[in-house]
């Protein structure tokens, strides 16, 4: 009897220990991957598994989306940045929300193509926090042309790369990331605690961007709730704990989570991978290097298209000068083979006028050698006579002369044809060479035609304390500060163009509209402050100082 209980507990524990499980393929931004779920997980169990293997720290600005019955749904659609943003519970200074709404278009819409994206299509695009565009005396259309001028320097990227740098840009905002909770510390003092990926913060109720006091994660080793009330132990055993009372007892549970939530992930980002993940990390490295390839394939192939399409353009407009060239000579060849048709007529006129004169004075000399020879018998007809030799001899002349200046004219039009069919000579010649310079491009133009393979482009814890474990927390803060900081030299070029945004629209601000954040941003701006490097000013006072100071606001 024993035996059989005992067999029938192994095979009921053998069966507890193999699960029924399916496989679900998860699709992110730069790889497909796969998992391997149980039957009893839900949703949550799934997202906590892709964040582990991503190593998101965040993990409440992500979610899944799935499709059902051709809808597309999300778990923790709430939690998304970019609405967050827009519904102002994340604070966005008003340059930087333009640069943002620039990438959140690149990602949408692809590269800027000017004969596509025309003023006004973004005229229908929920692309700017209401407190922003209710701050400046600016029309959509000017909003849209910031944004339009940003987003055309986007050009290359894809629509991930674009939604990586809305999120490397969002991480910087000063609420990004931040859960508020109202508590008090034991002097009854209200204010705001700030759980977020770095560690813990103390904010005044009425200044959520600037926190008082900062706590990393590296000085903090246990976190415990009893009914309302919190005890914090630093990792240093000689300083002592302090406490604050939540507002609310139901939130202590969440503010807890949040805590073992974001500490884990905080340790977990120098832990070894597992051998599962590591490959899957290989497994999206892979999946991402090819697509790398393939979006660099493309774009030579894009590269390659548009320089066909330009020497194109090119051949088709010198063809096209050419022609007009050669209509032009062909109208010159016209009109110098009608002047010479012109001239060689008037010069035949001039020579048929040129003889007929000359006949005319040989004509005339004879009738005055006639008249000489005739005797003139009274002295009236000598007088006649002389008056009518006088006259002819000055006819004779007056014929001469217009002889010789016929003549001379027949000359000069001679001259002139001459000229004329040199002229139609030389504009034969051009025309020849148009002619052959015309057949040279046309082959040339066949020759470079465009290649037809080318692609056409039109954590929850039931428990109520948690330990955090004594690890080398510091070097794990110098790599993120090291990270940072070569970040930030990458941004520098990002921050000139966001002064320079903020400098141009700045007369146009109604600072009667400003609210008590947009305030504190600027004071913090103009003082140098972000968020990075005020939270590294308050570290490096002592952690017994700094919870002294606590304890005393």
């Amino acid at each position: 009897m024993a035996g059989a209980i005992a067999s029938r507990m192994s095979f009921s524990s053998l069966k507890r220990k193999q699960p029924k499980t399916f496989t679900v393929r998860i699709a992110t931004m730069d790889a497909e991957m796969e998992f391997s779920c149980e039957v009893k997980w839900k949703g949550k169990d799934l997202f906590d598994l892709v964040c582990r293997t991503l190593g998101l720290r965040e993990t409440w600005f992500f979610g899944l989306q799935y499709t059902i019955k051709d809808t597309v749904a999300w778990l923790k659609m709430d939690k998304k940045v970019k609405k967050q943003i827009l519904d102002e519970k994340i604070y966005c200074p008003p340059e930087a929300s333009v640069l943002l709404a620039s990438y959140a278009v690149q990602a949408k819409y692809g590269d800027y193509d000017p004969n596509v994206h025309k003023r006004g299509f973004l005229a229908q695009e929920e692309l700017l926090p209401k407190r922003v565009i209710n701050l400046y005396q600016m029309t959509p259309e000017m909003w849209e042309e910031r944004i339009t001028a940003w987003y055309a320097e986007h050009r290359g990227r894809a629509r991930d790369e674009a939604e990586m740098e809305y999120l490397k840009i969002a991480q910087d905002l000063e609420m990004y990331g931040v859960n508020y909770f109202a508590i008090r510390n034991k002097k009854g003092t209200e204010l705001l605690l700030g759980v977020d990926a770095l560690g813990l913060h103390i904010y005044d109720p009425d200044n959520r961007l600037t926190p008082k006091i900062s706590f990393p994660w590296n000085e903090i080793r246990n976190i415990s709730y009893s009914d309302k009330e919190f005890t914090i132990k630093p990792l240093d055993k000689k300083i002592d704990v302090f406490k604050f009372n939540s507002s609310k007892l139901r939130v202590n549970k969440l503010i807890l989570q949040l805590c073992i939530g974001n500490h884990d992930l905080f340790m977990r980002r120098r832990k070894a991978d597992s051998l599962e993940v590591q490959q899957m990390k290989a497994q999206a490295r892979e999946e991402k290097a090819r697509k790398q390839m393939e979006r660099q394939r493309l774009a030579r192939e894009k590269q390659m298209r548009e320089e066909a399409e330009r020497t194109r353009d090119e051949l088709e407009r010198r063809l096209m000068q050419l022609k007009e060239e050669a209509t032009m000579a062909n109208e010159a060849l016209m009109r110098s083979e009608e002047t010479a048709d012109l001239l060689a007529e008037k010069a035949q006129i001039t020579e048929e006028e040129a003889k007929l004169l000359a006949q005319k004075a040989a004509e005339a000399e004879q009738e005055m050698q006639r008249i000489k020879a005739t005797a003139i018998r009274t002295e009236e007809e000598k007088r006649l006579m002389e008056q009518k030799v006088l006259e002819a001899e000055m006819l004779a002349l007056k014929m001469a002369e217009e002889s010789e200046r016929r003549a001379k004219e027949a000359d000069q039009l001679k001259q002139d044809l001459q000229e004329a069919r040199e002229s139609e000579r030389r504009a034969k010649q051009k025309l020849l060479e148009i002619t052959s310079k015309s057949s040279y491009t046309s082959m040339n133009s066949s020759t470079t035609a465009l290649p037809t393979d080318l692609p056409s482009f039109n954590l929850i814890s039931e428990s109520l304390s948690f330990d955090f474990k004594d690890t080398d927390m510091k070097r794990l803060s110098m790599e993120i500060e090291k990270e940072k900081v070569e970040y930030m030299e990458k941004s520098k070029h990002l921050q000139e163009q966001l002064n320079e945004l903020k400098t141009e629209i700045e007369a146009l601000k109604l600072k009667e509209r400003e609210t008590a954040l947009d305030i504190l941003h600027n004071e913090n701006a103009s003082r140098g402050n972000s968020k990075h490097n005020t939270i590294k000013k308050l570290t490096l006072q002592s952690t017994k100082s700094r919870v002294a100071f606590f304890e005393e606001l």
